[in-house]
């Protein structure tokens, strides 16, 4: 079947190729017959942009003979809307733009591109940028997102962290860097994402099913960040971010240097963090019932340290444009010592508490290398974009050695593994992607091709995942028909196809097993040779309605997962989760079925949104709790398997922001979010991790000044939480609790230099409270007390045309 799809899909392209296409072109000038560079210009429908070039040329290739209306804006000028007709014999198009008066928040507001997307998506969509970022700071991009109504973190510490949408997370959330979907050991509760924040520009947040698009693993939502915008011609210069946090004693900085001629340019950026153990609001935690007191509130072994390369570079025309993106990802950060493999009682508190800035066992390591291209040209009336990808994942975990079962009392020297090498994780990927935007008369169509490999190995003493190779291969199609200037609808299709194959291991010391009445001793096989094929057709459909202030969207669609290595083959000692797990080789993938709504009422002075979501999966895998412990590999710990149930979960968010005066607004952000197991041995009950309802009241104050100091802010947040007490035992219940956020920054001119300041105080009154998606409160850990952040940006510019 999936030779059939990618058949027809092919032959699909080249019938549509072979259609009739024109062009549309012109010239736009100013007041004084003056070229006018880098005005944007927009045809609808169809969606096509581009922007004149320095003589004010511009052109629309492949579009149809057809009537189109052509938008044009730019700063310091009145935007235009003209009528062309599309024909075989087009003349130039002249326009003629006039000078205007209007203050440049006017002009962004009338021609802001995110509410354009939101308005022709039938999914969910929230925007993230640099300026909400630096504003909303925190230990990790993720962290720095929470704010979001319908994203949460499960948090590990203070430096990592990983998305939750909607109460989903790990592989049901795929996170796309730079058009290619980012690759880590993301199965794991204390594996942060290899994202460096300082470096996203802007990100869109998909709340919902966004399979059809992004694939698999995209059944809970997604994260799009998007590339950092090529450097004006002739141009040379960068910015300078300076950061540091009080609970922490964090410092960073992450310094860009860009520079472009006329067509070629590059773009480097490097960030350095370094930070000590973090703080929390109480003197003595509970691990497992044994009394742990911290050290001056200090949650020991909790530092870490970031270094972060990155490089941008290629080639831009107005037909053609080739980038390549290159980082490296490099962090080390400590385990909370006492809550690594149950070891409390023996963890050298006069060693670990002499300095809050040392790094000591247990640690870990992570290299992240990623190297890719993205490509975008013209073709016979097609805009091609291609994405070439390759990532090398090399996570490392570091321990002294500890015995369980039969393994040996003292290390074997003759062992070929590092001693204190509890685990490795090493990963290869290759992605490639391509993609097809046309437009036929009032459908805008977009076709796609999808191909990912992974090599995945494993090493040191210890044991959990095995080794294996999975391969996936994705062919969509997806149409937006503007049926009316006010109505638009979605259709989508998509074929996936994955195959796992997972490796032998077996322990490298023997134990004792009773084979026909006889003690013998063997090397126990945890993983056997598996491989196993999965396939699914995917659809979605929606419409969006747009009628003056009232927006209306609603999406349908069905998703699917394929079972991951650790749900299909995990046999050992999860130490950071508390749990002995093991895998089920007959997992079938999970399917879901999800219905999205989306109302807003948008106001001179105010603005509401409603998106109530209902989710269905036929078939949800978790990891089920069992009455067993496994006393010989598992020190102990309480067995846990994976195992499928029915569920249905719906929620939603809401937001309402509006003007009290001129320089005062208020915002208010509420979610809410239900789920129940159905069938298996937890029906009644709900899903792990699943966040209680929460509430965010903010006020904010923006006074107009002129002079030095421009833009400033002043801004309070009060977050109340609900109590959770639907859980999944043995989870236990976590109390609800309220938070204070206060923010306040400035534009200060040095000169004719805007650095940007950014003053944050997190959990102002120092608040002890338990974050139900957190992974520390499975013992009991509050989050991170009081937190000062101090954030400065300065640009500068060497030269600019």
């Amino acid at each position: 079947m999936f030779k059939f799809f990618l058949v027809m899909l092919l032959s699909g392209i080249v019938v549509v190729a072979s259609g009739q296409a024109v062009r549309i072109e012109g010239v736009v000038l100013d007041e004084q017959e003056r070229p006018v560079e880098d005005a944007a210009l927009r045809l609808s429908p169809g969606n096509k942009i581009t922007t004149s070039n320095a003589r004010g040329e511009f052109s629309f290739s492949g579009v149809s003979k057809m009537r189109y209306t052509l938008s044009v804006s730019h700063l310091g000028y009145t935007s235009q809307r003209i009528d062309v007709e599309a024909g075989s014999l087009n003349a130039p198009v002249f326009i003629h733009l006039s000078t205007s008066s209007r203050q440049l928040d006017e002009v962004v507001v009338e021609d802001d591109p995110f509410k354009r997307l939101k308005k022709e998506e039938s999914l969910n969509i929230a925007l993230v940028n640099d300026a909400f970022i630096r504003k909303n700071l925190g230990g990790s991009l993720m962290q720095s997102m929470e704010r979001l109504p319908g994203i949460n973190i499960i948090g590990i510490g203070s430096g990592q962290s990983k998305p939750l949408i909607r109460g989903l997370g790990f592989n049901r959330v795929v996170v796309v860097d730079k058009g290619v979907k980012h690759e880590g050991q993301q199965w794991g509760a204390d594996h942060g994402l290899e994202i460096d924040q300082f470096a996203v520009h802007q990100a869109e947040v998909i709340k919902g099913a966004a399979s059809f698009v992004y694939g698999s693993d995209a059944i809970g939502g997604a994260i799009d960040i998007k590339p950092e915008p090529v450097p004006p011609s002739q141009s040379l210069g960068g910015t300078v971010d300076v950061v540091g946090k009080s609970n922490n004693a964090l410092f960073g900085t992450s310094i860009n240097l860009y520079g472009r001629n006329d067509a070629w340019f590059f773009d480097t950026r490097m960030t350095y963090q370094d930070y000590g153990d973090y703080r929390v609001p109480t003197e003595r935690v509970y691990v497992y019932d044994f009394a742990v007191d911290l050290h001056e509130n200090q949650l020991r072994n909790s530092a870490g340290q970031e270094t972060n390369l990155h490089l941008n570079t290629g080639f831009v025309r107005d037909s053609l444009r080739s980038i390549f993106y290159i980082s490296h990802i490099h962090s080390k950060s400590g385990f909370f010592a006492n809550a690594h493999g149950l070891e409390p009682r023996q963890v050298d508190t006069e060693l670990h508490d002499k300095s809050g800035r040392d790094i000591l066992y247990p640690w870990q390591q992570v290299n992240h290398l990623k190297l890719i291209n993205k490509s975008t040209f013209h073709l016979n009336g097609h805009l091609l974009e291609t994405e070439l990808g390759y990532q090398h994942n090399f996570r490392q975990e570091f321990n002294q050695y500890v015995n369980h079962g039969y393994m040996p009392p003292t290390y074997p020297e003759e062992t070929n593994i590092p001693q204190d090498l509890e685990r490795e994780f090493d990963k290869q990927v290759y992605t490639a992607n391509l993609r097809d935007y046309l437009w036929i008369g009032k459908h805008s169509l977009t076709m796609g091709l999808n191909a990912e490999h992974q090599d995945n190995t494993i090493g040191g003493w210890g044991f959990l995942v095995p080794a294996f190779r999975q391969t996936t291969l994705g062919a969509f199609v997806y149409d937006k028909y503007q049926w009316k200037e006010n109505l638009l609808f979605h259709a989508a299709l998509r074929y996936d196809f994955g195959h796992i194959s997972m490796f032998h291991y077996q322990d490298w010391f023997t134990s004792d097993a009773e084979i026909n009445g006889e003690t013998v001793s063997l090397n126990v096989v945890r993983a056997n040779d598996l491989t196993r094929e999965f396939n699914s057709v995917v659809w979605s459909a929606g419409m969006n309605y747009n009628q003056d202030k009232f927006d209306l969207k609603a999406n349908l669609g069905k998703s699917f997962r394929m079972p991951i290595a650790k749900e299909l083959g995990a046999n050992g000692v999860n130490y950071h989760y508390f749990s002995y797990e093991r895998g089920n080789t007959d997992l079938d993938p999970e399917r879901s079925y999800q219905a999205d709504l989306g109302l807003s009422w948008t106001d001179q002075d105010w603005s509401v949104s409603l998106t109530p979501f209902f989710n269905y999966f036929s078939n949800y895998i978790y990891l089920n709790p069992t009455a067993e412990y496994d006393y010989l590999y598992g020190a102990g710990n309480q067995v846990f398997e994976y195992t499928q149930s029915r569920v249905v979960r719906y929620g939603g968010e809401i937001q309402l922001t509006g003007n009290l005066t001129k320089s005062l607004r208020f915002e208010f952000l509420g979610e809410y979010l239900y789920a129940l197991q159905m069938s298996g041995d937890k029906r009644g009950y709900t899903l792990p991790f699943s966040p209680p309802p929460s509430a965010l009241f903010n006020l904010s104050w923006s006074p107009q000044l002129n002079g030095t100091v421009q833009n400033p802010f002043f801004s309070v947040d009060y977050r109340l939480t609900s109590r959770q007490d639907n859980i999944v035992p043995p989870e236990k219940k976590t109390p609800g609790f309220q938070l204070l956020n206060v923010q306040a920054g400035a534009e200060v001119y040095l000169n004719t230099t805007p650095v940007t300041i950014n003053l944050q105080v997190q959990n102002l009154l120092n608040t002890s409270y338990m974050n139900h998606t957190s992974f520390y409160r499975l013992i009991g850990l509050p989050e991170a007390g009081r937190n000062i952040i101090l954030s400065l940006k300065i640009p500068f510019t060497i030269k600019h045309k």
